[in-house]
């Protein structure tokens, strides 16, 4: 459903000229007349794969989505409500008809073979491309329940891909820190991850308490179980591959999207822009982070065009390669390997991301927020964790101590626990920096024809984060808080009076410690011989 009151704010992307109009999509062409497998279609990045593809793809014959029931909701049912999202209204205006082309098969990537039916992997068997983008990115997620998802799985679509008789392309995303123990990631395969099969075993003969007690001696030098899995499905990926036309696309910090279908658009609030949300309502006060490490930030529409680039350009190498060729060939050359990241042309460094957040949101405060923003980046771990008593912990007992005597329920505390475990996931990335290499992408983009450039834009050199994050808040305060533009007068007014609330008590408190430094200080000084 679209959010009322947002159309002034977070537009349409811009309609391509007339002259582009006119010019010939080698990518669409590509596309032409094949059947798509998109896995974790239900996902941000997988509705904004499906959006992109039938938009910028007509001839696409269809789109196969696997979906699993989830919380009380059967598959069909979430299937529906998946493009009843705003995500899908531009889509539904221009061609009416279009979603008729998305199959819904039922599957779950927690059971085996994915939980297909023999009969759905039947219908399959007419799949041309399959994009892999199904994971569960919670960086602290079960190893059992990551390893499912983010390397079994993977394997068996790996084996599956293998019967397919007209195969072009597959596309398995994975992250830019898979490596991330080493400080320079090229677009290369790593070796000193595990072998995927072997820690596959123990999802078999671990029962879960002794699997979640060995988690910290497998995860080893890697940070969570997201990254670690991650890691292993690359393994599995370049072990299985063989001859397919396979390629693994690796993006950073995936952000909401900046122009395309609509501006600023984003669903979870996972990585950066956690750190967004939980400064610009008042809530995160402090962060453990490096201001001048690069956060390696990059929109999702940048993804998304990369991700679709991608599979037509291993398409194509698959076409002017053939079998003999291919077996003698590097593992870089036949799983080639495109590091979407922002630092190679465009670097911003996270104390420049948090300025030009709370520069332009500013500009446009919500009637949600709790608090008048105050965000401190802490280099040094024991002063951030001082600041977390200070600034967190102790405003925390405050607030639920008077709500507690008031009889309402007090909250903040537990909001706070998970305000802290959100920030300890987030702290390795925010206070180490690595290097990375894109090589690939760029030949990529100098391989697409103008038009195809236009279409499928992902060159972040030509990025101005300035005009990024002016619709990058708006978006969060549209999509993630629901609080629609026409509250804005009501939340300057709020916003106001938190700011006087804020520094009342800044001003008072300081005051306070001065009162008890200067006392103290003269009780000390009353002992001393020479003051008498």
């Amino acid at each position: 459903m679209s959010s009322g009151g947002s159309n002034a704010y977070i537009n349409d992307i811009v309609d391509f000229s007339e002259s582009v109009k006119n010019e010939k999509s080698e990518i669409a062409e590509f596309f032409a007349h094949t059947n798509v497998l998109v896995t974790g279609g239900t996902g941000f990045l997988g509705k904004l794969l499906i959006e992109k593809l039938l938009r910028t793809c007509s001839d696409i014959v269809r789109i196969y989505m696997i979906v699993r029931p989830k919380k009380g909701k059967t598959a069909l049912e979430r299937f529906k409500e998946n493009f009843e999202e705003v995500v899908f209204d531009k889509l539904r205006r221009e061609q009416p008809n279009v979603l008729q082309k998305v199959v819904m098969l039922e599957g779950d990537a927690m059971l085996e073979d994915y939980g297909l039916s023999q009969e759905n992997k039947n219908i399959l068997m007419d799949t041309n491309v399959i994009f892999h983008a199904a994971a569960t990115v919670r960086f602290d997620e079960k190893i059992r329940v990551a390893l499912n998802i983010n390397v079994k799985n993977t394997k068996f679509l790996l084996t599956f891909a293998k019967s397919l008789p007209n195969l072009k392309a597959f596309v398995h995303v994975s992250t830019a820190f898979s490596p991330c123990i080493h400080k320079t990631i090229e677009e290369i395969h790593y070796k000193n991850n595990m072998d995927a099969d072997k820690v596959l075993i123990l999802l078999d003969i671990l029962d879960d308490e002794k699997l979640q007690k060995l988690t910290p001696v497998l995860l080893d030098e890697w940070p969570n179980t997201y990254i670690f899995t991650k890691s292993l499905g690359e393994n599995i990926v370049l072990k299985y591959s063989n001859d397919l036309p396979i390629c693994i696309v690796r993006p950073s910090i995936v952000i909401s999207t900046y122009k395309e279908p609509i501006s600023a658009w984003i669903n979870n609030m996972y990585g950066a822009t956690g750190v967004t949300m939980g400064s610009a309502t008042g809530l995160l006060r402090t962060l453990y982070c490096i201001p001048e490490n690069i956060a390696d930030i990059i929109p999702a529409d940048y993804v998304i065009s990369n991700i679709i680039s991608a599979a037509w350009d291993i398409g194509n190498r698959k076409i002017a390669v053939t079998s003999d060729q291919i077996s003698n060939l590097p593992e870089e050359i036949k799983v080639p390997v495109y590091n979407m990241v922002s630092s190679c042309q465009n670097p911003i460094s996270w104390g420049d991301y948090m300025k030009k957040v709370e520069h332009y949101a500013f500009e446009v405060p919500s009637i949600k927020i709790l608090w008048y923003y105050m965000l401190i980046l802490n280099r040094y771990l024991l002063m951030h964790k001082i600041c977390v008593f200070v600034l967190h912990i102790v405003p925390a007992i405050i607030v639920d101590t008077l709500a507690y005597i008031t009889g309402h329920e007090p909250i903040l505390l537990n909001i706070y626990k998970k305000i802290h475990k959100f920030s300890n996931v987030i702290h390795y990335f925010a206070t180490n920096e690595w290097k990375f290499h894109n090589d690939n992408v760029m030949k990529l983009w100098k391989k697409m024809n103008s038009h195809d450039q236009e279409i499928f834009n992902f060159n972040t050199g030509d990025l101005d984060w300035d005009a990024y994050f002016y619709v990058n808040v708006r978006g969060l305060r549209t999509y993630l808080l629901n609080d629609p533009m026409d509250t804005m007068d009501d939340a300057i007014v709020r916003c106001t009076r938190l700011r006087v609330a804020h520094y009342t008590i800044v001003t008072v408190v300081t005051l306070l410690f001065a009162w008890i430094a200067v006392s103290f200080t003269r009780f000390v000084w009353s002992f001393c011989p020479l003051s008498h």
